[in-house]
């Protein structure tokens, strides 16, 4: 769709809209959210990460995850946020883990040493590859697939595990069923839930959730939600997972470029009305992609009923 084009409105369908109840209203706040942050790389992303964990630690998370990359220093990176994360904010937190050049034996020893710092939930991930692109490859005596590191960490400790789920198919899957029989493997092997990767229309999830429970999948499908405000940068991530944006997305970011404020308010709706439906349809978990940012996850966990909570008070 062009978006100078004009758009033709159904009139019966806009009389009954602007009769609807409003879609934010009465919400009693009983979802369970959950936040990704990435590990910060200088001290002024460690401030701004670690203000946007303060800031929505009042909304008691079930869990905060870390995520996690090839390569010594950003393993290290995600362990102490991970730890400063349980020590100092009191927040359950989730390392990811990969199988991305490393041995059996060094991957054990990662989840190990999560294990003695306190943490009990891994986000694991077979990983990519480091160029973009690449096709994934294992290292020789590494864990080959995320069905294998899930099972490799339900021999060091007794961990909660979440893996990826991907509501429109893994780029390098051949077919959708393959896919999803690829997610009942990593079920099966001992994960306790999947979250998806992001997505922008609320049917998208509705289909791949019925579909993964017509394969046998029981575990809990937690919606990943990423607000927008950047439509070039989503288009990045959306080809490195598979993920379709929809047309009608430029168009409402269309002439915000040098109106960043703006581009906030549009990016908060859009997401929290994909939220409000997915609520509709049952949904009661939500997972958000926060990119290190508290304001647009915080103002859509309001929008769904959730309220902070005073300090003491009782998750």
């Amino acid at each position: 769709m062009n978006a100078s084009s004009p758009v033709q409105l159904d009139p019966v369908q806009e009389k009954r809209t602007a009769h609807d109840t409003p879609l934010f209203s009465g919400l009693p706040g009983d979802c369970e959210v959950s936040f990704e942050f990435f590990p910060p790389k200088s001290e002024k992303m460690e401030a701004q990460l670690w203000d946007a964990v303060q800031e929505l630690k009042p909304l008691a998370p079930k869990f905060v995850s870390v995520t996690y990359g090839a390569g010594g220093s950003t393993r290290e990176r995600t362990h102490a946020t991970v730890a400063r994360i349980i020590a100092e904010a009191g927040i359950p937190a989730a390392a990811h883990l990969t199988c991305v050049d490393a041995t059996r034996a060094e991957t054990q020893k990662i989840a190990e040493q999560y294990w003695e710092a306190g943490v009990r939930h891994i986000v694991a991930l077979r990983g990519d590859a480091g160029e973009p692109g690449a096709p994934f490859t294992p290292h020789p005596e590494g864990y080959a697939s995320a069905e294998e590191l899930v099972r490799g960490l339900k021999e060091v400790a007794d961990f909660e595990i979440s893996v990826a789920a991907y509501p429109e198919t893994h780029p390098d899957a051949d077919c959708p069923e393959s896919d999803l029989d690829n997610l009942k493997r990593k079920i099966d092997a001992g994960a306790t839930r999947a979250i998806t990767q992001f997505f922008f229309a609320p049917e998208t999830f509705f289909e791949f959730d019925a579909q993964a429970k017509a394969c046998g999948i029981d575990a809990p499908i937690v919606p990943g939600i990423l607000p927008v405000t950047n439509v070039a940068q989503a288009r990045k991530f959306a080809g490195l997972c598979g993920a379709v944006i929809p047309d009608w997305m430029d168009g409402l970011f269309d002439g915000l470029d040098a109106r960043p404020a703006a581009r906030q308010l549009v990016a908060a709706t859009v997401a929290a009305e994909l939220c409000r439906r997915l609520y509709a349809g049952g949904v009661r978990q939500f997972h958000f992609y926060t990119l290190n940012r508290a304001d647009l996850a915080y103002a859509i966990c309001h929008l769904l009923g959730l309220r902070a909570k005073a300090q003491g008070d009782a998750a």
